[in-house]
């Protein structure tokens, strides 16, 4: 382990910083006592920093150097005291698997494991009775008594003799009672009106200026990026509650990488922001002709409302008064994702979207990245809202693609 962490010690990545963290964990600790016989924990245990010469069978002689001399002290552990169970603890899947074929009980570090279809979707139905929903739409609330609702959960309350009499509404834990979602421009939101209930329900806690942080999950097609570049150009141009519109993305690549890009900043962003612009431009609903004529999203640019920025140089900064979207969250590792939302200044509102079904990370999983970390970690906060999509929107084929593939 320790060669391990002094070859990732000088990498600029994440994984260089927790490699130099726990260097510096391991020498305080060895000013504490004898790091080789233990180190006393403060939550019970000891640290210890151990080598072995322990020869592994032939067929792990020419595997991963490090990872083989890791499982000899594993072993040398386990034998040194057979009374105490010695339990294996790695992210490596295939050192786990090697590890249990060489007779160690092998587990996945993971303090926080959610199944991902146990995640929380920020949408409750809930059956009552005729009156309750026609009480809903007269009174314009509706008090869930005995039901644990989570703040900015939205509700769907059905008719239980009627399916199709329903009626829509999120929680105000503030007023512990359900209100009836806000209501749009009548023409939409930059042309945008929701398709589904779902949408609907994004669209009201993007327009909504009390909820700071909104956590949007869906598979491709599903519109996470589009409603909230539309909800965002809406509070910015529009009402004017946002000072401008930025947007980031993780820089991550589909397949095989086509190396360093040229140009300035701007320009090897361009690649990775295309999806971006492309929503945008939709939005603008520019003909053929003004396309000619060199309409693009290249407008709001200039005029200083919609600003990309790349996520490497983030760290330090503060940023308030704007509408932040950052899209493919689910590219994001916990740590990355903290470092982003403690950015935020006052008067800013910030939009995660991702599908944690597609991520090409390879240090995050569905469960364990940014993303997911934040719904879990948010879900009883007042000033956070969430929803989960599930319909895809994009086209017909586009939603069959991603149900069958």
């Amino acid at each position: 382990m320790i060669e391990e962490i002094d070859q990732f010690k000088r990498d600029l990545s994440e994984l260089g910083r927790n490699a130099r963290q726990v260097a510096r964990y391991l020498d305080d600790f060895r000013t504490k006592g004898s790091i080789h016989e233990g180190v006393p924990l403060p939550g019970g245990g000891k640290v210890r920093v151990l080598f072995s010469t322990r020869d592994l069978p032939k067929a792990l002689a020419n595997g991963a150097g490090t990872d083989n001399r890791i499982l000899a002290v594993a072993l040398d552990v386990k034998d040194e005291d057979g009374s105490v169970p010695a339990i294996f603890v790695t992210k490596d899947t295939n050192l786990r698997i090697r590890a249990d074929a060489l007779g160690l009980t092998a587990e996945d570090y993971d303090a926080e494991r959610v199944e991902i279809a146990d995640i929380y979707t920020g949408l409750r139905e809930l059956p009552v009775a005729a009156g309750e929903v026609d009480a809903f739409y007269r009174d314009g609330e509706f008090t869930p008594d005995g039901v644990p609702f989570a703040p900015n959960e939205f509700a769907l309350l059905k008719d239980r003799e009627s399916a199709q009499h329903t009626a829509m509404g999120r929680f105000r834990a503030d007023r512990g009672k359900v209100v009836p979602l806000l209501r749009g421009p009548k023409e939409g939101v930059w042309g945008i009106r929701p398709r589904n209930k779902e949408q609907g329900f994004a669209l009201d806690l993007l327009l909504d200026d009390e909820v700071g942080l909104v956590t949007m999950v869906g598979k491709a097609g599903t519109g996470k990026t589009l409603l909230a570049i539309a909800g965002g150009l809406h509070k910015v141009m529009e009402e004017g509650v946002y000072h401008r519109l930025l947007v980031s993305r993780p820089i991550f690549p589909l397949g095989r990488d086509l190396g360093y890009l040229p140009g300035s900043v701007e320009e090897k962003l361009n690649p990775w922001m295309q999806p971006i612009f492309d929503n945008v431009e939709f939005l603008m609903n520019l003909s053929r002709a003004e396309k000619k004529a060199g309409r693009s999203y290249h407008e709001l640019l200039d005029l200083g409302i919609l600003a990309i920025e790349p996520l490497t140089y983030i760290r330090g900064r503060s940023i308030p008064n704007q509408f932040i979207i950052v899209d493919e969250a689910q590219n994001l590792t916990p740590h990355e994702v903290k470092t982003i939302l403690t950015r935020v200044g006052d008067g800013t509102k910030i939009v995660l979207t991702g599908d944690p079904y597609q991520i090409d990370n390879p240090y995050v999983d569905s469960i364990n990245n940014g993303l997911i970390h934040v719904v879990n970690r948010f879900r009883t906060e007042k000033l956070a809202g969430h929803i989960s999509l599930s319909k895809g929107e994009r086209s017909a084929l586009a939603e069959l693609a991603a149900n069958l593939l």
